[in-house]
This record gives structure tokens, sequence and C-alpha cells, in this order.
């Protein structure tokens, strides 16, 4: 049925596809027939929990940041069976992101590019939404950056956010490590981020509850970065990390170079991601205590990448771009 339907989606730029798929869903949920279908998606008989930074997610798998921005397809992305969903990434102010075209299919490799720039309602925006959050579904919520922000300002940027979306979500991500905002990369810099989750934790500090704070970043890291990374986790006290992020790197993908080459700059994902992304985990699971909780994701989207992921030593994984060639039973698939 999804095979049919995909031919339809592509048929439009990935973008408009984005949001006509995600408006088929909602229509289709106001006719029983078709509820009892996409219901169907997320009956997912026995499955097994998983006890992620002491909270209980109802499975492994979760949808990556980038797909519900803002926040605003929860109730519809929990029928298909998703342990948890993670929104953003959100900033403080809304923005409109990179100049559109933005989103490109490479289906030769099962992949896209992105440069979407945060494109986002901002949190204040989101967090008004979450107030009706579905009950049951694990929520994280990803910040950034203002495109306009300078590095030297970016501290209260992520601060802000961070106590804006706090009540709202299970745990927190910190992303500085999109390839598409200017600089952003630069973040992942190891005294900032030693400044910046200083800050988070004595914001933590004053609540009620401890909320998880996790690091996202990207899969081009060398080796020694990563080691610095790993040393931060340990002596900053960073809950967990989600490896990773799209990459830069081309030299992967099957697709002609000069259609790449006329896509330009971007952010890979997809199928061809997944070992690149998977070698990252591994190697910096080396440097990092046992049971270090991490979150894997970048070309999840069969049973055996995701089994990769896993015994790499990640005890989530996150799909995104596999989301979008496999369809809504991909949640299903991945643990029948």
């Amino acid at each position: 049925m999804y095979s049919f339907l995909k031919r339809i989606l592509f048929l439009f730029s990935p973008e408009k596809a984005h949001y006509l798929a995600m408006d088929l869903l909602s229509l289709g949920l106001k006719l029983p027939f078709i509820k009892g279908i996409i219901k169907s998606f997320g009956n997912i008989k026995n499955q097994e929990k998983v006890n992620f930074c002491s909270i209980e997610f109802p499975n492994a798998i979760g949808l990556a940041a980038g797909f519900d921005k803002n926040a605003k397809w929860l109730h519809i992305l929990q029928f298909l069976g998703f342990g948890h969903i993670e929104i953003g990434t959100l900033t403080p102010k809304p923005q409109d992101g990179n100049p559109k075209p933005r989103l490109f299919r490479l289906p030769k490799d099962e992949a896209l590019i992105n440069r979407m720039g945060f494109n986002n309602d901002g949190v204040n925006a989101a967090v008004e939404r979450l107030k009706n959050r579905p009950k049951g579904l694990i929520v994280g919520g990803n910040i950034g950056k203002n495109k306009l922000t300078s590095n030297e300002n970016a501290l209260s940027d992520y601060n802000y956010c961070f106590e804006k979306i706090y009540d709202y979500v299970d745990y927190i991500v910190i992303n500085v490590s999109s390839p598409n905002t200017p600089g952003l990369r630069q973040l992942q810099d190891s005294q900032f981020l030693k400044i910046l989750f200083s800050q988070l934790h004595d914001l933590r500090s004053k609540k009620q509850e401890s909320k998880p704070i996790l690091l996202k970043i990207a899969p081009d890291l060398e080796f020694e970065a990563l080691k610095e990374i790993a040393e931060l986790c340990v002596s900053s006290n960073i809950d967990g990390l989600i490896v990773s992020n799209t990459t830069i790197d081309r030299s992967l993908l099957k697709t002609d170079a000069e259609i790449v080459a006329t896509i330009g700059n971007g952010g890979l994902s997809g199928a061809v991601l997944s070992d690149k992304s998977t070698q990252v985990l591994h190697d910096i699971k080396q440097m990092l205590p046992l049971n270090y909780p991490i979150i894997g994701v970048g070309g999840v989207y069969s049973k055996q990448t995701m089994a990769n992921k896993i015994k790499a030593g990640a005890q989530l994984v996150q799909v995104y771009t596999g989301f979008i060639y496999k369809g809504p039973g991909i949640v299903k698939q991945l643990l029948h």
C-alpha cells in the first residue's frame, strides 16, 4: 500500500510531500476504516520496554528530531508505534530557515540531503502545543540557537530554550552538530560545551524534577575530537549522547556526482550514513563508561541496521529517512 502512495508523494517536492503525507494521515484518522488501518501500524504485540536514563520507553524505536519540528503531529505519530518522538530543533525566536529548495531526495541511495536551517515556529509555540501532548508518549526536546545569534552569545539561546521547554518534555537534547547553521559545529568545542552544561545543570538543580540532558554529535568528528567529547561526558556529567547527526561526506553515494554537485551543501542522511554513524558510535562507546546511555541515529532502515547500532552500544535508536522511504510500518517492521 505504501509503495503506491510513495510513488504519488515522490511526484511532489520533498518538503511539500512531507506536509501532504501528514495531512493525509490527519484526514485518515477522521475516517473510521482508514483510522483502523493507521492504528494497525502501531498495534505491536510483545513490545520490549527499555530503561534509558531512568525513563521507561515503550520500545526502542524513536522518531528523530527534524520530522515534527513544532510538535504538531504527536498524536498522529503515536498511532504509528514510535516509543518516543524528538521534536525540534527549536530556537528562541521563530525562523524561516534557509531558502527553498532545501530538501532533496537521492532515491538510488535511499537518502536525503537537507539544508533546512532550523526552520521552526520558535520554542514558545511548541510549548503551547506540548501542553496538550498525548499521554503515554515519551517526548524529547531538541534545542539550538537562532541563525542570527553569534556563537559568542549562543549560551543565552540554549539557556532560554532549556528554561522554556523543560517542564513539557521528558528529556532535552543540545544540538551543536547540524551542518546547516553557519558556525554551529564549532560549538562542539569542549570548552564551550563545558560552560554550557555547567549552566544547564545549574538551571536543572532549581527544578523539582531532574530530567536527562543529552548531547547530539556529528558523524564527521575526528578521533581526537571524539575523545575530548567522551572525556567531557564524564567530567561534566552529560547524561547521554545521540550519535549522530547528518554528514557532510558525499564519498559513499551511488548517485551521479553531477547531480549531487547540483544539489549543493547540506546534511546527508539515510542508508548511506548507516556504517559511518555506527562506527562513530562504536568508537566513542569504547571511550565511555560501561552502559553509558546512547541513542543511535543515522541509516536505521532495517532490522540489521538497528541491530548494528545496538551491538555498537546504543540502547535506543531513532529513524528519520528510513521512515520516508519505508513508510508508516517501519516501527512494526523493526520490532517484528
